[in-house]
């Protein structure tokens, strides 16, 4: 059985309670863990405070040279890791390898930025004589990613690490494996025990600890928007420092001057990459009239091609949705559409037979056609299921990418500069791509707006937001 990690050390429940990890694609055990109470994520609160004034202390340099370590050893097992990611998620083993990977990367992104002194302060000339001013950065103390999976929980934990700050990680119930297991590597590595830990338990107790111990002084959440609201409110109340990257409904407007097979292919990857469940995916897309017709040929083309399979089939393009709750909610967005009127080009059936039947499976699924009134238009898509607008025009596509109240990213796909430049102006959203494939990078801020959260993870950016500024004056000496 996998175990917690507290203050470096393997840890249980006291109360011998255990979560139940399941294969999404076959139902099958693949481990459990103990589910922490309060006691426990206490204890890890506790942990982490009693190890932040050294932590926050050590030179960057010295903080960086540990996180490298940890990162070197999470490189030898990223085989591992992937395996028990995709056994507990059901992406297949690529995505898995490729997110482990990511994980790593992330580690040593922000490690090297400490390293080279990228985290500074200012030096502020002041209007008396004799003076002179200072702005610091001090890290912020106890930093709570909940999330999941593997690149969502480096997001929150390379930069917070690499400033100085300690770590409580509460990963989903569904996925923690992989999350512990990385955790558990980067601890061998070097870590001072306290620095990062990982509770997995349910939200209403273990979150809530997280959310309203005095302890803790900053709060990152990544996850559905509802949460993210809740989180907040929550928080509010000791007025804690709160990172909220929640749901989006990323629009694509493809113009008539696009190269269509380029657009294809970015977009098919946008939606079905991780069978669609991705906060950070294309969920709608308008393509204007003329060009209508043969992007929808190419779109599901691309779909009818895509192999679903289970994660662990080496020829697995498309692995199960996540949860069979996950599942029926995409059903009934599609047949919501489709009883007003759209029209399915492609999939929009549960897989059957095997190796389909024991898990959690649908077909990766287009429609078009679909009234102004259909939720797949107003609500998160959280799933296989793209629907297409045709629009006359970029005012209207514009108009109707803004016409919802996620706003985290967004697509345009054009040979003009001017079109390409009018979409990055005026699309309600934190991050636009032009002509490529949605792919946040580590030197680039990301973060929403409107109901998609707001703060930045990536880039220099994130630092900000994990730690405070601290003017100074020095005089008379």
């Amino acid at each position: 059985m996998s175990t917690m990690v507290i203050d470096g050390k393997p840890a249980t429940a006291r109360s011998g309670k255990t979560v139940e990890i399941r294969d999404p694609a076959t139902g099958e055990l693949v481990d459990s863990v103990p589910q922490a109470g309060v006691d426990e994520t206490r204890q890890a609160i506790d942990a982490a405070h009693t190890a932040f004034r050294a932590w926050a202390d050590m030179l960057p340099a010295k903080r960086a040279q540990i996180l490298m370590k940890g990162a070197a050893l999470a490189r030898q097992h990223l085989d591992e890791v992937a395996s028990l990611l995709t056994r507990e998620q059901g992406k297949p083993l690529r995505d898995s390898k490729i997110e482990a990977e990511r994980f790593v990367e992330n580690i040593e992104f922000y490690a090297s930025l400490s390293a080279s002194g990228a985290i500074r302060g200012k030096h502020v000339q002041l209007s008396v004589p004799g003076a002179f001013g200072l702005v610091v950065r001090r890290p912020l103390g106890a930093i709570i990613p909940w999330n999941f999976p593997l690149t969502l929980l480096a997001n929150k934990i390379a930069p917070a690490l690499a400033v100085g700050n300690t770590v409580v990680a509460k990963p989903a119930s569904t996925t923690p494996l992989s999350s512990i297991r990385l955790v558990e590597l980067m601890n061998e590595g070097g870590l001072p025990p306290g620095v990062l830990n990982v509770v997995v338990g349910p939200g209403a107790v273990v979150g809530q600890e997280l959310i309203k111990n005095p302890k803790v002084r900053k709060i990152g959440f990544t996850g559905e928007t509802q949460t993210g609201k809740q989180v907040m409110a929550e928080a509010a109340s000791d007025l804690k420092h709160v990172t909220l990257e929640l749901g989006g409904s990323d629009p694509a407007i493809v113009c008539d001057d696009a190269d269509l097979e380029q657009a294809s292919k970015a977009i098919a990857i946008g939606r079905f990459f991780n069978a669609g469940q991705a906060c950070l995916a294309v969920k709608r897309v308008y393509v204007f009239e003329s060009v209508a017709d043969q992007l929808m040929e190419k779109l599901t083309a691309r779909a009818k091609k895509l192999k679903v399979a289970p994660g662990s089939d080496a020829s697995s393009q498309m692995g199960p949705m996540h949860t069979a709750g996950g599942r029926e909610t995409i059903e009934a967005q599609l047949k919501d559409a489709v009883d007003r009127g759209a029209r399915v080009l492609v999939g929009g059936k549960r897989l059957q037979g095997e190796p389909f039947d024991r898990g959690f499976f649908f077909e990766p699924t287009i429609i078009t056609d679909v009234p102004l009134e259909a939720r797949v238009w107003r609500e998160e898509t959280f799933g296989p299921l793209l629907p297409i607008a045709r629009v006359k025009d970029l005012d209207e596509a514009l108009e109707r990418a803004n016409d919802s109240e996620f706003g985290l990213g967004s697509s345009i796909f054009t040979r003009d500069l001017k079109k390409a430049q009018v979409g990055i102006d005026r699309l309600d959203a934190g991050y636009t791509w032009v002509n490529t494939i949605q792919v946040a990078y580590d030197e680039l801020p990301f973060g929403g707006t409107k109901h998609s959260g707001f703060g930045k993870e990536h880039g220099v950016e994130v630092l900000d937001f994990y730690t405070e500024q601290k003017s100074a004056v020095v005089a008379g000496v």
